[in-house]
């Protein structure tokens, strides 16, 4: 399984249930990256969506305690032995958990490759990510030149789990 995740360099990822900022290639890179593809998320990172609509072109499955929630086609499950049972039905090398917090939080022991965005910024924020840089388990495996956007610098960062 795979994360794909946008954060400052604070390993912050949103504030107030928005993302920090929006980057058009960021947002290129994560639709090349998921189209086709399962994607895991949890409800409040859904209704981040315009319309609070589930991605096209992807089999979205919303991670939600709300017995009674629906989101167009998206799969809805409401615990992780359910969430499990739902991706064990897909090649988990087609599998990306896209967020929140908690649910990169719970699916994080179960991915070995992990996208990052790294916005060399620091935003205020009230979601963050773990910082990969000093657990240990993980290794940068591939870096992008340095990208800019208006005055903010990124890079693509890929991560392996060691």
């Amino acid at each position: 399984m795979k994360m794909i995740v946008a954060v400052d360099s604070n390993w912050a990822i949103g504030n107030k249930g928005s993302l920090l900022v929006s980057i058009p290639a960021d947002h290129k890179m994560f639709r090349n990256e998921t189209i086709g593809k399962v994607v895991v998320l949890g409800r409040k990172t859904l209704e981040t969506f315009p319309q609070k609509q589930p991605l096209a072109g992807r089999t979205n499955v919303i991670l939600t305690h709300n017995p009674d929630y629906h989101a167009g086609d998206a799969v809805i499950v409401h615990d992780f032995d359910e969430l499990m049972a739902e991706l064990d039905k897909h090649d988990s090398d087609e599998v990306y958990v896209i967020g929140g917090s908690s649910v990169y939080e719970l699916m994080l022991p179960y991915c070995d490759v992990i996208h990052v965005t790294k916005i060399d910024h620091e935003y205020e924020a009230d979601a963050f990510f773990p910082n990969l840089d000093e657990s240990g388990e993980w290794k940068i495996v591939a870096d992008s030149d340095e990208q800019t956007y208006f005055d903010l610098t990124y890079r693509f960062l890929k991560y392996a789990r060691t």
